[in-house]
């Protein structure tokens, strides 16, 4: 009988490292090309030792809206997983290699899809290769896997549309915090996508997701609980938004870590907002 077990939505690299070579284990690499990046970026040429790739950006995404990064279908999400031999047994650890980016994406993607046996590697990748764990190179073509035997449950209160922000935005019940950058929130910087308008969701609150994020790794609880006492959050309800659905996950998994359950993502964020004819905007 496997022992397993997944006990907080955040793992350590020495925890992963425990349970590295356990059966019921599935690492997924969930990296993806920061949409701010620089162009000192550095290439990956490596993964940890037995990762599958997640690909957040050709696989597990909407196929049917422009819009970017938008949660697939449960059906969709399904299959996806059973392909890459995720099956629901299985206990998933997540990370990316920007240490927290992306990863906390496919955290709420599963959790939103049922699926609550999984966590985000703290520190990520940097973490892990700065204490030389083991690693091996990336696969320059597709890895098949024994298909899997997932099954999406789709769970609607952990997604928002732009209709149930319209519906939220004078609730003094509910806050929109928004994982931006000041600059983008305030919009006295350029959105990086052009087509998109300045500035920010009504009544909604700015918590950049670099925040609370200390060199690559979730700040401890404590902090996150001074951070987020700014916001006189209570018992409100907490929806996230940011870019593209990618940063907002961020804030929702600190939110997550110090306790707090009703919460939700702004699919479309202001990849949808910042283009909807009527959307209201404050700068």
């Amino acid at each position: 009988m496997n022992t397993l077990q997944i006990k907080s939505p955040l793992v350590s690299i020495n925890w992963l490292y425990k349970h590295l070579n356990d059966t019921d284990l599935v690492i997924l690499d969930a990296t993806i090309k920061k949409v701010t990046a620089d162009t000192n970026t550095q290439k990956q040429y490596q993964k940890i030792k037995g990762a599958r790739f997640f690909d957040l950006k050709k696989t597990f995404f909407d196929k049917n809206t422009a819009i970017p990064n938008m949660l697939p279908s449960p059906e969709d999400f399904t299959e996806a997983c059973k392909t890459l031999g995720i099956s629901s047994h299985h206990k998933i650890v997540v990370y990316d290699t920007l240490g927290i980016y992306s990863s906390p994406r496919v955290w709420w993607m599963f959790k939103t899809m049922g699926f609550d046996n999984i966590a985000v590697l703290d520190g990520g990748f940097p973490a892990w290769q700065k204490e030389k764990l083991p690693c091996e190179k990336l696969e320059s073509d597709i890895h098949t896997y024994d298909l899997g035997n997932f099954e999406a449950t789709y769970i609607p209160k952990l997604v928002t549309s732009a209709q149930g922000i319209l519906a939220e935005i004078n609730n003094t019940n509910t806050l929109i915090l928004d994982a931006r950058s000041s600059g983008r929130f305030k919009a006295t910087e350029p959105e990086p996508r052009e087509s998109l308008k300045g500035g920010h969701i009504p009544n909604s609150m700015n918590l950049h997701y670099i925040d609370v994020l200390n060199n690559g790794k979730m700040r401890s609880t404590n902090e996150l609980e001074e951070i987020l006492k700014n916001f006189n959050i209570e018992d409100k309800k907490l929806i996230f938004t940011c870019g593209s659905g990618i940063t907002a996950c961020i804030i929702m998994l600190a939110t997550v870590l110090v306790g707090y359950k009703n919460v939700s993502i702004y699919d479309g964020s202001w990849s949808e907002w910042g283009q909807l004819n009527g959307a209201p905007i404050e700068c």
